[in-house]
């Protein structure tokens, strides 16, 4: 059980946008602490900027954070976001201006890895499309044909921070030979859960099971592309439950209709929701979630409650168990 927030003077705090049934958990977070917590439905530069003034700290989901909304707060101390990735917030001029950005990287490790594994699974026995031709009258085999049993074959980790170590550890509890590719790792090294690392390129060539646990930044934009889909294991399946913009949508769906992928299984998109006219809705090969890896009854909760923990701690002057950028608290950025 966390020990109580210790109460504090008192701090605002604005929630910029929040698709989430309620803020309860939120709300008594922010209540132990004696912080006014207020909730808003941003979704521009404009919006945050009037809905944040004279916060003390937000916390954000998707609405955009940057030079431009920090220079007009200029009494922020602190982002939380909702989640691992930070993609939507400036995190340089955050750091330069001395506002401390806090994430929740590990709440979601096994929900994800959970979902990855599914989505694999379900592509390696064609349960979707099974389902589809039975649900319709069509019991033939031939849509998924052929399937090959797990053991013996080759799982992909693209990715060997937490949620991929999770999902390559239970790969190989299912029979799955597990290698993985990280650029903090060498290649022929092997992971403290027996992942050997090879190149990315050796991993394309070589897997089985394409799966995806990378940030999204500059280097890992478009990581899948038309040019390493050409390069895939004939009968290779893609699973993404990291970012849509690591992927080529276009490329991917091109692949799938061609059969340089086998199947895909897709939890996240470069637009969400996926739009109607998506070419990935017309393909029986691709299995589609509407980026709901990351949740749990018990992920939800406990991602809502420490992302408000970590602003309201920054608030008080104490360091909160994340933060991505802590040269802001240690004096070594001047605001």
């Amino acid at each position: 059980m966390q020990p109580p927030i210790t109460p504090i003077n008192p701090t605002k705090i604005v929630i910029t946008d929040c698709d989430h049934d309620s803020i309860d958990i939120e709300q008594a977070v922010a209540q132990a602490a004696g912080v006014e917590l207020v909730l808003a439905q941003c979704h521009s530069e404009d919006e945050v900027i009037a809905a944040a003034a004279g916060a003390d700290a937000i916390v954000v989901q998707y609405a955009p954070i940057t030079a431009k909304v920090l220079d007009a707060l200029p009494g922020l101390k602190a982002i939380g976001r909702y989640g691992v990735g930070v993609d939507t917030l400036d995190v340089e001029a955050a750091t330069a201006r001395g506002v401390a950005i806090c994430n929740v990287p590990d709440y979601g490790t096994e929900d994800v890895s959970d979902h990855a594994i599914a989505l694999a699974v379900s592509l390696a026995r064609g349960i979707t499309q099974l389902d589809r031709g039975g649900r319709r009258g069509d019991y033939s085999l031939g849509p998924v044909q052929p399937l090959h049993r797990i053991s013996g074959r080759v799982f992909g980790v693209v990715g060997l921070g937490l949620i991929g170590a999770a999902t390559g550890r239970k790969a190989k509890g299912l029979g799955y030979q597990v290698i993985g590719s990280d650029p903090l790792l060498a290649p022929g090294s092997v992971t403290d859960d027996g992942i050997t690392v090879v190149s990315f390129e050796d991993l394309v060539a070589h897997a089985d099971v394409i799966s995806l646990h990378v940030p999204l930044n500059p280097h890992t934009h478009h990581l899948i592309n038309g040019d390493v889909l050409d390069k895939v294991k004939p009968g290779a399946v893609l699973v993404n439950t990291c970012r849509g913009g690591v992927v080529d949508t276009d490329a991917v769906a091109a692949a799938l209709k061609d059969g340089r992928l086998h199947a895909a299984g897709l939890d996240v998109f470069e637009v969400e929701p996926l739009p109607r006219n998506s070419p990935l809705l017309e393909l029986e090969n691709a299995v589609l979630t509407p980026h709901a890896a990351w949740y749990s009854e018990e992920s939800y909760a406990e991602l809502k409650r420490r992302t408000v923990e970590n602003v309201v701690e920054v608030c008080a002057g104490r360091t909160p168990r994340n933060i991505l950028n802590g040269e802001v608290l240690t004096g070594s950025v001047a605001r």
